[in-house]
């Protein structure tokens, strides 16, 4: 009787299977699916190569099956513009529907997982005009002038002359830069303010990132429910440990009054309007600033810097130009950025060749809409490979070169073409900080030390099989301080 209740729903499947897949929808072209699984055997990482390799066989915008969900991938800038130009991007600013977003991110109600309409558009506004405006964040500058200079103090002190790792250093810097503007704390490297606190922070991040439903077959095999599959119960745990956390942090900013955070910031205006500023609304825009606002700079960071090592002549050049501007009496400061061309440069193309995210993150059609001529299902996940789009030959000269110089040509407008923060509607709201970071630590770097590679070795730029592109291989490189972090540290 047992193996009736188990293989009845299974026929079932399959004939709703064969069903769906007998319409006469036309759907973009792809790999022919099996039933239950899909195309999901087929994919292996890094997913943005397999997705170019399709995209070459299949054409720039493709479709597969992830279980019982329609994806389609797109892969051309003309493609990306009408997904996201028009009505188009209306109908493309929801997000699909995965179990992480339910029960870590309060049931879809967080920017980055509510869907499009009048709650969106007000948690869109509370970032751009409340929390990540241009006074706002000119207002955090001497927290990120302090996590870079801890850096630098760091590197000089016990690295100098030596091999260093700077991964987990990079990391320390974007992590406590975000989570010292929401909450005033410092949770990695020296002087942090609770140890068991900024542990379970870390372990809290790090199951949310390896569970996310965008790459978990639990978002899109319902049957595994049927045999025990334990993710959703995971899954929910999770987002209650995370829940409790930054409760914890929310009831002790109400009851100590830190001042100038973002999270005093919003108590205050809870004061104001305790309808709608609730604290699930605070606790989701604290969690979406911790989780988004962290990891990408980093890996952004050792990109970077990897690709000057490679590049010396990059690397020289970018120098040159901060000494000649800025000199050596100084320590360069964000307000300097905009007078230094060439490290932009050398941000944008580090953008474009290792986008931290070389998948945009998923959107989903709220009704049925056309894209390159083929059918759009509602529902359907919709992913953008900007990783790919980002190195088509149609669109760049020599593509797989790190070329800072591209991005001079301003008649070209090569940076319209960069799309590392998203695309629509639904670009990235803290994009503006992620640049100022990268590009004021990234010039700090350059100026206060002369780099190298390590004897013997090479510089690896082989990608981490993951959902964000880091490198498999950290980088390890020779750091000797200039004579600026002399004056900086007496």
């Amino acid at each position: 009787m047992d193996y009736v209740l188990i293989l009845l729903p299974l026929v079932l499947f399959l004939i709703a299977y064969k069903f769906l897949f007998s319409s006469k929808t036309n759907l973009p072209p792809g790999p022919t699916p099996f039933p239950i699984v899909g195309n999901l055997h087929l994919i292996k990482p890094p997913v943005h190569r397999l997705f170019r390799r399709f995209a070459d066989k299949y054409g720039e915008i493709f479709s597969l099956r992830y279980g019982s969900r329609q994806v389609v991938v797109i892969s051309s800038l003309p493609l990306v513009k009408e997904c996201f130009t028009g009505q188009n991007d209306i109908i493309l600013t929801n997000r699909p529907h995965f179990l992480t977003a339910q029960y870590v991110a309060y049931d879809y109600t967080t920017i980055g997982t509510a869907p499009y309409g009048e709650h969106w558009r007000n948690l869109r506004r509370i970032c751009s005009l409340e929390i990540l405006s241009s006074n706002r964040l000119t207002g955090f500058l001497s927290v990120r002038r302090d996590e870079i200079l801890r850096l630098l103090t760091r590197l000089s002190r016990d690295y100098s002359g030596r091999v260093v790792e700077l991964e987990p250093l990079l990391a320390d810097l974007t992590f406590n830069n975000i989570v010292r503007m929401v909450t005033g704390k410092r949770y990695y490297g020296d002087e942090i303010h609770n140890k068991e606190e900024a542990d379970l922070f870390k372990k809290l991040v790090t199951e949310i990132n390896d569970n996310s439903g965008a790459s978990h077959p639990g978002d899109y095999l319902p049957i595994l429910k049927m045999f025990g599959h334990g993710y959703e119960k995971k899954v929910k745990a999770l987002g209650e440990a995370m829940d409790g956390f930054l409760q914890k942090l929310l009831d002790e900013c109400r009851r100590d009054g830190e001042s100038n955070t973002m999270l005093s910031h919003l108590l205050s205006l809870q004061q104001d309007q305790p309808k709608y500023y609730s604290d699930v609304i605070i606790k989701g825009l604290m969690l979406s600033m911790m989780l988004a606002g962290t990891d990408t700079s980093a890996v952004t960071l050792e990109w970077a810097m990897a690709s000057l090592l490679k590049n010396p002549e990059v690397l020289k050049k970018a120098k040159a130009e901060i000494d000649e501007k800025i000199g050596e009496e100084r320590l360069i400061d964000e307000p300097d950025i905009v007078n230094l061309p060439y490290l932009q440069n050398v941000v944008s193309e580090t953008f474009r060749l290792c986008p931290a995210a070389p998948l945009l993150v998923p959107r989903s059609p709220s009704e049925d809409i056309k894209i390159g001529g083929y059918d759009i299902p509602r529902g359907t996940i919709v992913l953008v490979n900007s990783w790919s789009i980002h190195r088509d030959p149609k669109l760049w000269d020599e593509p797989e070169r790190f070329m800072p110089e591209r991005f001079e040509d301003q008649e070209a407008a090569n940076v319209n073409k960069l799309m590392v923060f998203g695309n629509g509607r639904r670009t990235c709201p803290g994009a503006a900080l992620g640049q100022r970071m990268v590009s004021l630590a990234l010039g700090s770097l350059i100026q206060c030390f002369d780099w190298e590679i390590v004897s013997g070795e090479e510089i690896d730029m082989t990608e981490n099989p993951g959902m964000a592109m880091r490198k498999l291989v950290p980088l390890r490189a020779v750091c000797h301080q200039r004579p600026i972090m002399n004056s900086l540290l007496a």
